[in-house]
C-alpha cells in the first residue's frame, strides 16, 4: 500500500462473554461471547463499517475472535481475510499467491494479547471470592498495577508481554501508514492504551474500557499521537 501521513490503531475488547454476564473472572478460560456480546461485536460493526483496515491481530480467546469476525464480516472493504497464527508461522505461506490473494487482509493470532491470566481467581464468581477472600483483598487483586492474584498476573505482568509484541509486531504497521485493528481483551489493552497515552499506573488501574466500544488513535508519521476518539453508546464518537 502507499504510506500515509497518518496511521490509525482501532483497539476494541470484545464484547461481554458468558463468564462477564455471570460475574465470574475469565482470564484465559476460552468462554464464548454472551447473545448481549454479539450484539455489542454487532455494534461496533456497525461503527467501523466503512473503515478500511490493512492489517489486524486478536489473541488466541475465541471471544476476541468473533468480536472480530463480526466486524470484518459487515465491513464494507473486506473482501477476504486470512488468519495467520503467529506460534506457527512459519508454514504460512509456502504457497503460491493466487491473483485474488492481493487484497486478503491477514489476522495475526497470538497469545500475547490474551487476557490478563487470573490464576485461582478463574471461574469464580467474583461476589463469591469478595466473601472468601475479604473485599479489600479482591479489590487489590483486581485494580493494584503490580499485586497478582494467587497463581496469576498483575497488569505491570501482562504490559510485560504485551508491550514487546505491540513494539515488535503492531508498531511497524503503524510506520508504514497503516490502519490497523485489534479486538482483544480488558486488560490487555489497558496495557497498551497505558503506553501509548503515557499513563501513570494509578491512572491506568482507574480507567475503563466498555465491551464493543473501539478506541481510535491517529498518528502523525513520527507516531505521535494525533488524537484520540471512543466510539460511544450513543452512536457518536466522543
Amino acid at each position: 500500500m502507499e504510506a500515509s501521513d497518518v496511521s490509525r490503531l482501532f483497539l476494541v475488547r470484545h464484547g461481554q462473554s458468558v463468564w462477564n454476564l455471570q460475574n465470574r473472572f475469565t482470564g484465559w478460560v476460552d468462554v464464548s461471547l454472551s447473545p448481549q456480546g454479539v450484539i455489542e461485536a454487532q455494534q461496533a460493526a456497525a461503527w467501523l463499517i466503512d473503515e478500511a483496515f490493512d492489517v489486524a491481530f486478536t489473541s488466541t480467546l475465541l471471544r476476541a475472535q468473533d468480536s472480530l469476525y463480526e466486524i470484518l464480516r459487515r465491513n464494507r472493504h473486506c473482501a477476504q481475510y486470512a488468519r495467520v497464527h503467529e506460534q506457527n508461522s512459519e508454514w504460512y505461506e509456502h504457497f503460491t499467491p493466487a491473483e485474488g490473494d492481493v487484497n486478503e487482509l491477514k489476522i495475526f493470532v497470538s497469545d500475547k494479547l490474551n487476557e490478563r491470566y487470573y490464576g485461582d481467581l478463574q471461574g469464580l464468581n467474583k461476589d463469591w471470592a469478595r466473601q472468601h477472600y475479604g473485599a479489600e483483598q479482591v479489590h487489590l487483586w483486581r485494580r493494584s498495577y503490580d499485586i497478582p492474584p494467587p497463581n496469576g498476573e498483575s497488569l505491570q505482568m501482562t504490559a510485560a508481554r504485551t508491550l514487546p509484541y505491540y513494539r515488535e509486531r503492531i508498531v511497524p504497521h503503524l510506520q508504514n501508514g497503516e490502519s490497523v485493528l485489534v479486538s482483544a481483551h480488558g486488560n490487555s489493552l489497558r496495557s497498551i492504551i497505558m503506553h501509548i497515552e503515557q499513563m501513570t499506573p494509578q491512572q491506568i488501574i482507574d480507567y475503563e474500557m466498555a465491551t464493543g466500544a473501539p478506541h481510535l488513535y491517529t498518528f502523525d508519521d513520527d507516531l505521535r499521537l494525533i488524537e484520540k476518539r471512543i466510539y460511544s453508546d450513543f452512536g457518536k464518537e466522543r
